[in-house]
């Protein structure tokens, strides 16, 4: 089943041209990469699926119906969840307390329903803290869930990241440069990890990322982009 299809996707900001006829189709369960260098597109792409950029021409496609009539705030509800570059935790808050908010765009209800704790609410609520004991488990957070995050590791905020996107429960999930400023022990374990949470949570994964040698060892199928255009789709050995 194709969960995403990108059809002839052109974004221009004034006189530059950051998209040039993108197309890609993205199965369900697949873990696909993207690389290209600095400039090539990638992240104003990811911006696109996202709904923070605008769309010159061309649509886009989740599950069938397009988004291009769909706000960015919207597009956690729908299924697809991503995350950035660096890491924007509440520094203040703990672990799990971030993690608890990112499920939050799930939970229905209400500013009254939520104040008076309906049944409604209650059930919601109490689903969604065993999916954040899930995560945690399947993170590797038990031993900081309760600490707050400011003074982590990078390594872990980015992990916790990952951790509060999955909490929405997402049918695709958009990873931005996960690899970023992390050592050579960590990309390792971030390798298992995106394998680990595609079966646990049964998703498809998109990543971005400049770090060859975990796109090569986790992707199932590689898209290379180039001054705004596609120029190569294969298997990690083609």
């Amino acid at each position: 089943m194709k969960i995403l299809t990108v059809k002839d996707v052109t974004v221009r900001f004034g006189g530059i041209l950051a998209l040039d006829k993108v197309s890609l189709e993205l199965e369900g369960g697949e873990i696909c990469g993207l690389i290209g260098p600095n400039g090539a597109g990638k992240t104003s792409l990811f911006n696109c699926l996202s709904r923070i950029y605008a769309v010159s021409s061309g649509d886009i496609a989740f599950m069938g119906n397009s988004v291009l009539d769909r706000a960015a705030h919207q597009m956690a509800v729908l299924g697809m969840g991503r995350t950035f570059q660096h890491p924007a935790l509440f520094s203040g808050m703990t672990v799990k307390q971030n993690i608890l908010l990112g499920g939050h765009s799930r939970v229905p209800g209400n500013m009254l329903q939520n104040f008076l704790g309906t049944p409604t609410i209650r059930r919601s609520e109490a689903i969604l803290l065993e999916t954040a004991d899930k995560i945690i488990e399947v993170l590797s957070l038990n031993a900081v869930a309760d600490k707050p995050v400011f003074g982590l590791p990078f390594g872990q905020l980015k992990r916790i990241e990952m951790a509060r996107v999955l909490a929405s429960s997402p049918r695709l999930l958009l990873l931005d440069e996960p690899a970023g400023g992390l050592n050579h022990q960590e990309v390792d374990e971030l390798i298992e990890l995106i394998r680990t949470i595609r079966s646990a949570f049964d998703l498809t994964v998109f990543v971005v990322e400049h770090h060859l040698n975990l796109v090569m060892t986790v992707s199932d199928r590689v898209i290379a982009l180039n001054f705004g255009r596609k120029i190569a789709e294969g298997t990690p050995a083609e």
